[in-house]
């Protein structure tokens, strides 16, 4: 499994392919639904140098406070991508962002985006929370939590070893898409209804 630093250059996003098993080790920032509509409504200066080269992770984590103010994630799973597909090229573009985390992958206007920009669509494993939460070293800050509430909060952590698979590509590829489509051709078959 190849091991990708985070912030991370363009050049080395569009290296890389569907089927690309990944560990992501660096800065990264969390983002859900009013995350993504929050962040097209205005440029948010604030926030746009820890979107800069790094991905979103699509994520409404479980934290706990700790008594010196610190946070920690004790849950970190996946959330599904498609309720962000009418934002996501755009915050990709805006930002400058590399790539995106989340499961069950993105439309045709987020791809058009990762080919456009340069960027990835990362699959993380659903059903695997806590797991995840262990790859998450520290929580440098958040942004809009009074405003939004934990789970969808902007979170900038810090991972190691985070495990992802490349299913959606700078090159035009969506393994999602692939599948569909075999499926597709598997139930005209299985039906009768194939030519």
């Amino acid at each position: 499994m190849a091991e990708l630093k985070l912030p991370v250059s363009e050049e080395e996003i569009r290296k890389l392919r569907v089927g690309d098993a990944v560990e992501l080790t660096g800065r990264m920032i969390t983002g859900r639904d009013a995350a993504h509509k929050w962040l097209i409504e205005s440029f948010r200066e604030e926030v746009a140098p820890f979107l800069k080269d790094t991905v979103i992770y699509q994520c409404g984590p479980v934290v706990r406070k700790n008594p010196d103010g610190s946070y920690d994630f004790v849950a970190a799973g996946p959330t599904t991508s498609i309720r962000e597909e009418p934002y996501e090229a755009d915050v990709m573009c805006r930002y400058g962002l590399r790539g995106v985390i989340g499961k069950g992958g993105m439309g045709p206007k987020t791809l058009e985006g990762l080919g456009r920009c340069g960027g990835v669509y990362f699959h993380a494993v659903g059903g695997a929370a806590q797991v995840l939460a262990h790859a998450v070293k520290k929580v440098e800050r958040v942004f809009m939590l009074e405003e939004f509430g934990v789970p969808e909060a902007l979170w900038v952590i810090d991972v190691e070893k985070f495990p992802v698979m490349v299913t959606m590509d700078s090159h035009g590829r969506s393994l999602h898409d692939e599948v569909e489509a075999a499926s597709r051709e598997k139930l005209k078959e299985l039906l009768g209804l194939g030519a």
